[in-house]
């Protein structure tokens, strides 16, 4: 059986990979094409590092990890060949061990923002549901404190929003539950 050609100007994933290792600018990638990635605002990242510590501090000594936005997710490759940077992502899997990517992660975190909420309630979303250990696609407001969770049900997936101070976003696979009052601070929301 011969290869099927690659189209001009596509990349491989393993051009892919090594490219992003010497880049300043980091790129997600899609089928043989990247995409440079916007920066992000003072609340993007306080938001993002705030779930990080959380999860990172109550993680500890446990067989699960969290990860911030510098490592990739690889979307399984019967879905298609992409890799995306979440914000943040938990991953519980000793053997999903790759240097510069995961595989197998069990929660993924994406902070919304106006640049990035189309792809990340669409096209992520659609992807991140085809990694079979996922249990849970939270998707974090910026404007207001706000959280939206969708859930692997036994068919389909299941969601829930939680707002306000005082709410909870529960993890009971990995025991662990965020109060988003802890997730918004230090941002202009929790002034």
């Amino acid at each position: 059986m011969s290869a099927i050609p690659k189209a001009a100007g596509l990349i491989s994933p393993e051009e892919y990979i090594e490219g992003e290792r010497l880049s300043e600018v980091r790129h997600e990638y899609v089928e043989g094409y990247v995409y440079a990635m916007a920066g992000a605002s003072d609340d993007h990242n306080r938001i993002a590092g705030n779930i990080f510590n959380e999860l990172s501090n109550r993680l500890r000594g446990g067989k699960c990890e969290a990860f911030i936005n510098d490592m990739k997710v690889k979307i399984p490759p019967r879905f298609a060949d992409v890799f995306f940077y979440p914000d943040v992502m938990v991953t519980c899997d000793p053997t999903d061990n790759a240097k510069y990517f995961r595989e197998r992660p069990s929660i993924i975190f994406e902070v919304l923002s106006p640049d990035t909420e189309r792809t990340d309630r669409r096209e992520k979303a659609i992807a991140y549901r085809q990694i079979p250990s996922i249990n849970a696609y939270v998707l974090i407001e910026q404007e207001r404190m706000a959280a939206t969770i969708f859930r692997s049900a036994e068919i389909g997936w299941d969601s829930a929003t939680i707002e306000g101070p005082g709410a909870l976003l529960t993890f009971p696979e990995i025991g662990i539950e965020l109060p988003l009052e802890r997730i918004y601070e230090r941002t202009a929301i929790s002034k």
